[in-house]
């Protein structure tokens, strides 16, 4: 019922005059006939031509249909009560959100005020006045936005040389190159055109070797086959140069499809939740291998890593998080729509409730996503800026003036103490104009049109465009200056608004022509109830005004007729409006500009920034009917502005094309913090030949390919030597080469010096990741952990041809000398696992390698990799702030607050403490909020058994270390198999999800972390991890058998 406020007050009126009762009803719709005024009737017939309620709409039709007196009456009396109750709903749920809002504002300027308060503790003398008022008087003068703008090197031809990487996401909808099938569906929109023409337009720049959009592989008889390519071209590398090598077999533009969720189903984006991180691990497998094709083709031999990762829409963006995090590439982020506006749009409308919406749109997960990307992000390109103030305004993550100050103070080089905001980015979208045909400009164009259409010169109204045709049908006088809109027949839009204002204008009707292109439809009453109701009050108005033989409303367009439609526009010296109530950006305001049309639009949204670079209309308060008036009167009336805002659009219109678009974008790209992978320990192909020739020859002497892998000596195979002989002359060379002390021999040398420098990860094709959760109210190890790690590992030994291939990793919350102590106790030496990871996944550790006296030693390319935006000192005293104010003992003394910190537990890379009253501790979902509206950004959980805290940096944590392995040793995520139980740390849930294999044991954790993840209201288990999947397993019984068998049931389903 939203722009309806009056209903509220009218009906109480009605109710509290007694014309509710069914006598009076009755009276009242007998008198009708006579000519009397029902207002009951009255009542009703007004709220559901103008109400979004469907059911509402079907009995109105029944009641008017109803011949029987009484019966309508009490149809009409039932109606009167329903949309009451509707009132009643609507202004509680307005209550529920006036009280939220309330809260969030007031944690927002405590957020403001406690970040203020943190960094002005350690600012110079020279800096304490730099407040939040002051700082945000600095940025916004014109000397200093000047100087930002000109310290941007605009991406030029000189950077030809450079041969760049770029990947583009986009998961939802149907996604190729031509035939889009676009507004088959809400998936399948203008997102689709943008991505699409993006990828094209990006790979014609100089600079750019290579792009990539990712999006969903459909095999599905649900629609067309071209949906399961698992590749599309859509262009071919640059051709302007002579050079040949500007050019490779691998550059251009692509559609590269990954499957995920179900092979043979189309999902809505609803439903693409809980199968992200599968996206995500199928992604990373495509450009690590691209990465390593083009450093082959133009890297000189080393990797052509992402220079940007992309997402588009909060499904891609949370991907892009996930995928810039594993790969330590930047990230940028279009959100195209957000789900806070979205969800603040319909809870105003008072039909749902918070927990409706959320089921029908699974809007917390993917507001959830939307802050995770803020998280990540380098940069967020908006199309307006009232997308940046009035959309993004609303997220924790993004605060438009803390943004303002800490942008100044990095730009005086002044410490932010490791908070952050990411860059906000006003690059409009780009248009295709090489089809757009502009007629020259002159008084002859008023000709021009009277010549087409009365024949002569040979030419005949047969010629004209069809679409030309179906729109003169209409008018008495086509010759007319043509005032033409074009939207859906949405109450948005606001075209009623503008048909009363042309119908009530004398003047402008005796002027000007309208045009209402109002998308397709048959029949009015097989559309939604919305759109049918603009519709129905559209003709009525046009009775109303008599406005028959002025005003063209077709029933059909095709996509191809829209450039027409604006070119008759144009010849008839029309105007184009655009009178929508707010809109976002306003693509039809530069395609009409293209052809020559100047606009009067909206004051409210995107078209103030169109506007302001096109200069080429007027803009109106699409409220006042009689300003809308006067603005189109203004233009079809005074020629010569006609033709000043005519040429300004004409002349700026290159502002919105495509190659400014990517210009503006690769600039903007540029200048945020570029980062790729930089490892410490180089890992040249001649040390891995010389290590994947000694692969694992000692574990079985019979295997057949230890002579191929030792020897490389094909003629042998074909001499016909006994097997037997060439092992045992392949051993006897081994044990000389180890038996000599004095100078063994260079293969020795080697194999220890590989043996030393590199994990044994490199070598194996499998990998076993014990991440069970099984700890006492203490948080120590239960016994019966080590005996299910044991039985595990025996369960691997059952198969020996498996099992010599096949390597071993602990993930756990524990730090690494209790997780050796925690080996010790069952008898186990470090060295019989490949890999540990430590502390939540703040620390990655390769036994055998990487030690100091004998003490082990974590990855330091991993340290470096989760470095990202990690603020350990400034994490420390906010999250010791939160935790006691939350109890109202922000001045209490330490022995009372509910935390306490841990040091024996902690690291460079983890902040831990021990719950001392879980009663107090905040949720996850909680704490992280309160973290990003103070810009901290990390991953903050709750593990062994909610008795300890950890606070690890933003990029880290268990599940993603799985992934850092792969990148970092091309172990692939889909050879790995994961063990847990039915519960665990808070972190539990990204443990299940992916391309990997999942054995989950049941009955063996009795209790985990999970209560303390998600508090009321936040989005469920279920959007993050999927119901069924054939890559999930479980088991009642943790014997050795069925442990392997649960493991060779997984591995047929893809992998190892």
């Amino acid at each position: 019922m939203a722009g309806n406020e009056w209903i509220n007050g009218y009906l109480e009126a009605i109710l509290s005059t007694g014309a509710a009762t069914v006598d009076e009803q009755q009276k009242a719709v007998a008198t009708i006939e006579s000519g009397h005024f029902n207002p009951t009737k009255y009542f009703v017939e007004e709220v559901v031509s103008s109400v979004d309620e469907s059911d509402l709409h079907r009995t109105w039709i029944k009641v008017v249909a109803t011949r029987n007196t009484r019966e309508r009456s009490s149809r009409l009396e039932n109606m009167c009560w329903r949309i009451w109750h509707l009132a009643r709903k609507k202004k509680q749920l307005e209550g529920e959100e006036f009280q939220r809002l309330a809260k969030r504002r007031w944690e927002r300027e405590q957020g403001r005020r406690d970040v203020t308060e943190d960094m002005s503790e350690e600012l110079s003398e020279g800096e304490k006045g730099d407040g939040v008022g002051e700082m945000i008087q600095i940025e916004t003068s014109k000397k200093n936005l000047q100087r930002q703008i000109s310290n941007l090197e605009v991406w030029s031809d000189d950077k030809m040389e450079k041969k760049l990487y770029v990947v583009l996401l986009s998961l939802h909808g149907l996604v190729r190159g031509e035939n889009m099938e676009l507004g088959r569906d809400s998936d399948t929109g203008g997102q689709i055109k943008y991505v699409v023409e993006l990828a094209r337009a990006l790979a014609k720049m100089p600079g750019v070797y290579r792009v990539d959009l990712f999006t969903r592989q459909i095999s599905s008889p649900e629609v067309d086959w071209s949906y399961g390519e698992p590749t599309e071209m859509l262009s071919a590398g640059q051709e302007d140069g002579d050079d040949d090598d500007n050019t490779g077999e691998s550059s251009g533009a692509y559609i590269i499809r990954i499957p995920f969720g179900p092979r043979d189903k189309y999902l809505q984006k609803e439903l693409l939740w809980p199968h992200i991180q599968e996206f995500v691990d199928g992604a990373l497998a495509h450009i690590l291998n691209m990465s390593k094709v083009l450093g082959e083709q133009v890297g000189g031999g080393q990797p052509v890593w992402p220079y940007v990762i992309h997402g588009h829409y909060a499904d891609a963006g949370d991907s892009a998080a996930l995928l810039s995090g594993a790969l330590n590439v930047p990230m940028v982020l279009t959100g195209h729509s957000l789900g806070r506006n979205k969800l603040e749009q319909l809870l105003k409308q008072g039909r749902q409730s918070k927990e409706d919406i959320n089921s029908t749109y699974k809007i917390m997960r993917r507001i959830e996503a939307e802050e995770l990307s803020l998280d990540a992000a380098e940069l967020v390109i908006t199309s307006t800026k009232q997308e940046i103030e009035e959309q993004w305004g609303l997220y924790d993550g993004f605060d438009v003036k803390l943004e303002k100050v800490l942008r100044a103070r990095v730009r005086r080089g002044v410490n932010c103490h490791g908070r952050y905001m990411p860059r906000m980015a006003v690059i409009p979208p780009g248009m295709d104009f090489s089809n757009v045909v502009i007629q020259e400009d002159g008084p002859e164009v008023d000709g021009d049109l009277t010549q087409l259409t009365s024949g002569i010169d040979g030419s005949s109204p047969k010629a004209l465009p069809a679409i030309w045709l179906e729109v003169m049908r209409f008018f008495t006088n086509p010759h007319k200056p043509m005032i033409l809109a074009l939207s859906r027949p949405d109450p948005k839009k606001n075209i009623t608004t503008l048909l009363k204002a042309f119908g009530e204008c004398r003047p402008l009707r005796k002027l000007a022509n309208l045009t209402l292109i109002m998308g397709n439809r048959d029949d009015i009453d097989e559309m939604s109830s919305g759109n049918a109701s603009v519709l129905t009050t559209v003709l009525k108005l046009i009775d109303k005004y008599d406005l028959y033989g002025q005003v063209a409303y077709p029933k059909h367009h095709k996509q191809s007729d829209v450039p027409e439609i604006y070119r008759f526009a144009a010849k008839t010296k029309g105007v184009f409006i655009n009178p929508a109530l707010v809109e976002p950006f306003g693509l039809t305001l530069i395609e009409a500009s293209a052809h020559g049309l100047p606009m009067v639009a909206t004051k409210n949204g995107g078209p103030v920034d169109i506007h302001r670079a096109l200069n080429n209309g007027l803009l109106v308060d699409p409220h006042d009917q009689q300003a809308i008036a006067d603005a189109l009167l203004k233009l079809v009336s005074e020629k010569n502005m006609w033709h000043e805002y005519r040429k300004n659009g004409l002349k700026n219109i290159h502002l919105f094309s495509w190659p400014e678009h990517c210009r503006t974008y690769l600039t903007r790209v540029a200048a945020c913090r570029m980062r790729h992978p930089q490892w410490q320990t180089n890992t040249p192909d001649d040390d891995k030949a010389a290590e994947e020739s000694l692969n694992d020859s000692l574990k079985d002497e019979q295997d057949m390919s230890l002579r191929l892998s030792i020897d490389g000596d094909l003629a042998a195979l074909s001499s016909g030597q006994d097997t037997q002989d060439q092992v045992k002359r392949v051993l006897s060379k081994m044990k000389k080469s180890d038996s000599g002390s004095n100078g063994g021999g260079a293969g020795n040398m080697l194999l220890d010096k590989v043996a030393n420098k590199y994990p044994l990860l490199r070598r194996r094709r499998r990998l076993i990741v014990i991440a069970l959760d099984v700890y006492d109210n203490n948080g120590s190890p239960e016994k019966k952990m080590i005996e299910i790690v044991q039985r595990i590992i025996k369960a691997v030994q059952l198969d020996p041809q498996t099992a010599r291939v096949t390597g071993f990793a602990l993930s756990t919350a524990m730090p690494v000398l209790e997780t050796v102590d925690f080996l010790a106790s069952g008898n186990f030496s470090v060295n019989e696992f490949d890999a540990l990871i430590c502390s939540s996944g703040s620390e990655v550790y390769y036994p055998g390698i990487n030690t100091e006296e004998g003490k082990l030693l974590p990855d330091p390319d991993y340290e470096v990799h989760i470095d990202y935006r990690w603020a350990c000192e400034g994490l420390k005293k906010t999250i010791w702030k939160l935790m006691n104010a939350s109890q109202g003992e922000a001045n209490s003394e330490k022995a009372s607050s509910p935390i306490e910190e841990e040091q024996k537990s902690s690291n460079a890379h983890c902040i831990s403490y021990k719950i001392k009253d879980l009663s107090k501790a905040r949720k996850v979902d909680d704490l992280r909020q309160k973290l990003r509206m103070r810009g901290l950004r990390c991953h903050p959980m709750y593990c062994r058994r909610s008795t300890r805290m950890h606070v690890i940096p933003l990029l880290a944590s268990r599940a993603q270390a799985l992934r850092y392995l792969f990148v970092r040793w091309r172990l692939n995520v889909a050879n790995m198999y994961v063990i847990l139980g039915e519960t665990g740390d808070t972190d539990y849930e990204e443990m299940i999800s992916g391309t990997h294999k999942t054995i989950i044991m049941k009955g063996l954790v009795s209790k985990g972390s999970e209560e303390l993840l998600r508090g009321p209201g936040s989005y469920l288990r279920d959007d993050i991890v999927p119901n069924e999947s054939p890559l999930v397993t479980y088991i009642d019984e943790t014997t050795e058998e069925k442990i392997a068998n649960a493991l060779k049931q997984l591995s047929k389903s893809g992998g190892m």
